[in-house]
């Protein structure tokens, strides 16, 4: 097996690493003058299980700049002779746009998938997207991962044993929240009531004011797969305060945030949690109400797994 990890993903890789007990196999990556690149393994692929780490978010490199890169390292590989090559990005871009809301709209998630089949890869291996069921069309082999069973702990810290409700920010990620509910429920043996907020938006307006759930002196937890802006996030915990809710707790897998995000100075927020799956753009230290979810674990036993031909399925749903 082979394991690497392009430049701006590093960090996590060596983390994933750690926890195999291996070290990254080293690799080349050159800046041309003009802007262009090139990338290269710097050890045989050949008959080579090869897994391909990087993370399609962070400055300074755009998310389209990340992608190409990725491809590229992945069809040298399999020009060189991998015998396979799996792409491990944590948080996969582009996946917002999966239909089309509008007359020509692109299906962005669609087109990456095809990339990615373009250039050889045989698998691709990320956490929790925006849509699981687009996803799970548009790419014909992949494995998505969920980081539910992570944020348990997480949460009994910040709850304790008081009634909690878990909250969706919008009714498209409702499937997600009754995950988190599944695991909560399945680790701590405490029943979670569920709430959900409406949400519409067109042309970067959003709107909806429909409130579904009861969080009256509740321990809010509001579950999104990622805080970009933060607008979604404050919005919510806006209309949990205005119902009566005692704290509210923002939690998400991709932290897409930076300095002036909306979410880390809302006052509405007592906490967010997110998780290591993209570099943050600032010191983790910067914010006292932001904690960090390392993802490493769950990448690294995946990676395993399907090395040797493992359980998936019993990775993320773990017997009691």
């Amino acid at each position: 097996m082979r394991l690497f990890a392009l430049k701006g993903s590093d960090r996590l890789g060596a983390a994933v690493a750690a926890r195999m007990h291996i070290e990254l196999d080293p690799l080349e990556e050159r800046e041309f003058s003009d802007g262009e690149h090139k990338s290269r393994p710097l050890v045989s692929v050949r008959g080579e299980d090869v897994f391909v780490l990087h993370t399609l978010h962070g400055a300074p490199r755009s998310p389209a700049e990340r992608l190409l890169r990725l491809l590229f390292f992945i069809a040298t590989c399999r020009e060189n002779g991998a015998a396979r090559v799996t792409a491990v990005t944590p948080y996969l871009a582009f996946m917002r746009k999966d239909q089309q809301t509008k007359p020509r709209d692109p299906v962005t998630s669609r087109y990456v998938a095809q990339l990615f089949e373009a250039v050889g890869t045989d698998m691709v291996v990320t956490i929790d997207v925006h849509n699981v069921s687009a996803f799970q069309n548009a790419f014909r082999h992949s494995t998505l991962l969920g980081m539910q069973h992570a944020f348990v702990p997480r949460i009994r810290e910040l709850v304790g044993t008081g009634r909690m409700v878990l909250v969706s920010p919008d009714g498209g990620g409702i499937r997600r929240v009754r995950q988190l509910q599944d695991a909560y429920t399945a680790e701590m043996g405490v029943a979670v009531e569920l709430a959900m907020l409406e949400k519409h938006r067109s042309d970067d307006i959003v709107t909806g004011g429909l409130f579904a759930g009861d969080v009256a002196g509740a321990d809010v937890v509001i579950l999104d797969d990622m805080i970009a802006s933060g607008g979604t996030m404050v919005r919510t915990a806006r209309a949990c305060r205005q119902r009566g809710a005692r704290h509210v707790h923002a939690m998400a897998t991709h932290a897409l945030l930076t300095t002036a995000s909306e979410a880390l100075f809302a006052p509405e927020i007592d906490t967010i949690t997110v998780s290591s799956s993209v570099p943050l753009s600032f010191e983790r230290g910067a914010f006292g109400k932001l904690s960090v979810i390392d993802c490493a674990p769950l990448l690294a036993e995946a990676i395993e797994r399907l090395h040797a031909g493992g359980s998936i399925n019993r990775l993320l749903n773990p017997q009691p």
